[in-house]
């Protein structure tokens, strides 16, 4: 009887010893996770936080906490897209608005060709194109932040 006692705590230890030790190998794939977040690295970080995912899905308090992260992430990486967009319309606007004058006034004159015409309605689909992709950025970053709210309650 004493030796399965001790064969019995033995085998506990060594698991809670194992259970630790990957513990603390999820722990280190967050931090890297986390520094490469810092460093604007969002494809790398979010990889990592993905194998710590796979590798480790018994560290429950490591995964939440890679949640959070992977929430910073998608948030960061999508205001700096919109940002770039944002960018990229006000300059086909621009355009678009000089073509828009341009071209009522060769109609008014009957000088309207069909390339202008044609470049005009490209413009604008550009700029409408565009115009969609903010939106759509703007929702996901109220859609993050709505599911950051959720977890930090």
């Amino acid at each position: 009887m004493r030796q399965l006692f001790f064969i019995l705590t033995c085998t506990l230890a060594l698991i809670s010893c194992s259970n630790s030790s990957k513990q603390s190998e999820a722990d280190s794939l967050l931090q890297k996770a986390s520094i490469l977040f810092e460093q604007g690295k969002y494809t790398e970080a979010r990889a990592c936080i993905d194998s710590l995912r796979k590798v480790y899905p018994n560290a429950i308090d490591t995964r939440k906490k890679a949640l959070h992260l992977q929430q910073e992430i998608e948030l960061k990486r999508t205001q700096e897209e919109l940002a770039k967009t944002d960018s990229l319309l006000q300059l086909v606007t621009h355009d678009f608005n000089y073509q828009q004058a341009k071209v009522e006034k060769d109609k008014a004159a009957l000088r309207a060709t069909a390339e202008e015409l044609t470049m005009f309605t490209l413009t604008r689909m550009k700029r409408d194109s565009l115009r969609t992709q903010c939106e759509t950025l703007g929702a996901k970053i109220r859609y993050i932040r709505k599911k950051q709210k959720e977890t930090n309650q």
